[in-house]
């Protein structure tokens, strides 16, 4: 079993290291809570890197990379050390629908290659949609509902049906 430090949590703001490159920014990690060697610690980056799609930019800086990018980034990083558990605080948000899409996209293959629970703080419903087995709606520290979307979807609570009216 994993122990509770394999917990990594996954912000909005990707909190990259400027001054690191993407190669670097994943390494980190790695270099401070593992004794890997630094050819391992090589190749594990360029697999990390490989599984978000950014195999061709390890020597980019995240000045130099898009948003979508930055996020891609950020879950190779956060990935690095195998956690059982991701959280994740409003992964889609600044993103164009199609990257959006793409990082929602990229949640789930993730989740199942690497045998991942994801917690999603989310606004998108398109996404939470998506990525989502199970929901919990919150309105004012209550829960309005909790269940699968279509579980949602069927709630007589009339701010429930009114959030999912208007997401739409």
């Amino acid at each position: 079993m994993r122990s509770a430090r394999k917990w990594v949590s996954y912000f909005n703001n990707q909190r990259l290291y400027d001054s690191f490159t993407v190669e670097e920014n994943v390494a980190f990690p790695l270099r401070r809570h593992t004794q890997l060697s630094d050819a391992e610690r090589k190749k594990k980056v360029r697999e990390l890197l490989s599984s978000v799609g950014l195999e061709k930019d390890p020597q980019k800086m995240p000045s130099d990379i898009s948003g979508g990018m930055q996020k891609r980034v950020a879950l190779a990083r956060a990935i690095a050390l195998d956690p059982e558990v991701l959280l994740f605080d409003e992964p889609t948000t600044g993103l164009d629908p199609i990257t959006a899409s793409e990082i929602g996209q990229l949640i789930l293959d993730l989740q199942k290659k690497h045998h991942l629970t994801s917690v999603v703080v989310t606004h998108d419903m398109h996404a939470a949609k998506k990525f989502s087995d199970r929901m919990v709606l919150l309105h004012e520290a209550t829960i309005r509902a909790a269940g699968t979307f279509a579980d949602l979807e069927r709630s007589k609570d009339e701010f429930v049906v009114r959030y999912l009216r208007e997401a739409a």
